[in-house]
């Protein structure tokens, strides 16, 4: 498709075969998002006619079995004969625009990752005897039809119930409660595809900052540079901390519950919950029914999860960046100056790919200002 890439469409209703002949010189464009807030969703757009035989009754295009509501799709991205799996996803609808002039109707079916298929019915479960490392281990292993590989970290307090004193209940779809439980640690769920294809990976844990970063990201570097632009914002509002009192129903006495700062691995040598911890906002904890340890650890979730004060958006030529920038993972950043190089989380990377280009717009956070490491890996 371009010069050093190569793009494989693999499609069908129960096991994805590659797209025949027609169907893939039809793709005109692919368009991608991931993140670690919610499903990855996709859009692929044909261009159609209505030539040949079937073209007297309909558009072809619109009769093909493998466009179908529900039918699995895969889309690999050769690097240099370097294959990476940039979708596995379900079709879940398609819109149809049938143009002004012959030849120029298109045809665009839309999806989600294939954690969609744990939010189709909702459930009224209990989980006895089972904390929440267990619950999500034992949702994600249901669906081992769609290759889902489970990566479940377990929470730094665990929390075991007792039966005879608590059962954990799900009131929803297996989705909804592998997020709610998440949330309650400062955790993430979220599905990305491969390493191979037709296999995924479920991650269930705190978002990842430690780890061998991703290739750099270059800003104004001349020959190196792969970032087209960039721009950053420091929102002072957003850290917090949590304090309030609860109500240990073991203990049965009101006990104090306070955070002061993020566990996370920093990436920022000045975070903005310690430069500027006297202005930092404090939130309550109104969470009634917890044990000392469980409202701790709901406290230091919210805490951890408003700590990221900085943000930065921006897009790169991934032909000159040679390589797909991942979501949930960390990444270099250079060229910028000492505010703002060093390590980030990527948070979200939308993929737009045409038959001329491959751009990838991404949204990296940190805590705070301030590189913590001299250089970055190229």
């Amino acid at each position: 498709m371009l010069l050093g890439i190569h793009l494989t469409l693999l499609i069908g209703p129960t096991v994805a075969v590659p797209a025949p002949a027609p169907l893939t010189e039809a793709l005109q464009s692919v368009r991608i998002s991931a993140g670690d807030d919610g499903p990855s969703g996709f859009q692929i757009t044909f261009q159609t006619g209505r030539g040949g035989p079937l073209g007297v009754v309909d558009y072809p295009l619109l009769g093909n079995p493998l466009l179908r509501p529900f039918n699995r799709v895969i889309l690999i991205a050769t690097f240099n004969a370097t294959p990476r799996v940039l979708l596995d996803g379900i079709i879940t609808d398609h819109q149809f625009a049938p143009g002004d002039e012959p030849g120029q109707a298109t045809m665009t079916i839309t999806g989600e990752d294939v954690s969609v298929m744990m939010d189709r019915e909702e459930k009224s479960a209990e989980h006895p005897a089972q904390d929440e490392t267990i619950i999500a281990l034992k949702i994600i292993a249901a669906y081992a039809t769609f290759g889902l590989i489970p990566r479940v970290i377990p929470p730094l307090a665990p929390d075991p119930p007792i039966p005879i004193e608590r059962v954990p209940v799900q009131q929803g779809t297996d989705l909804a409660y592998l997020r709610q439980m998440a949330r309650r640690h400062g955790y993430v769920f979220y599905v990305t595809p491969g390493p191979a294809p037709f296999s995924n990976t479920a991650y269930w844990g705190p978002p990842v900052r430690v780890g061998l970063p991703q290739p750099a990201l270059s800003v104004n570097l001349e020959g190196a540079t792969n970032v087209e632009k960039i721009d950053f914002r420091f929102n002072a509002l957003g850290p917090t901390t949590v304090a309030g009192r609860v109500q240990d129903r073991n203990l049965n006495e009101a006990l104090p519950v306070q955070t002061f700062a993020s566990l996370r691995p920093p990436l920022a040598s000045q975070p903005a919950w310690l430069v500027h911890a006297a202005d930092i906002r404090d939130t309550q904890l109104r969470e009634p029914g917890l044990t000392v340890t469980q409202a701790f650890a709901r406290a230091q979730g919210l805490t951890d999860a408003a700590s990221d004060a900085v943000e930065a958006v921006g897009e790169l030529d991934a032909v000159r960046y040679n390589g797909v920038l991942a979501a949930g993972a960390l990444v270099g950043l250079r060229g910028v100056g000492y505010s703002y190089d060093g390590f980030w989380y990527v948070k979200r990377v939308v993929h737009t790919i045409k038959k001329e280009s491959y751009k990838q717009q991404f949204t990296l956070t940190r805590e705070g200002v301030g590189s913590t490491t001299p250089v970055v890996l190229p």
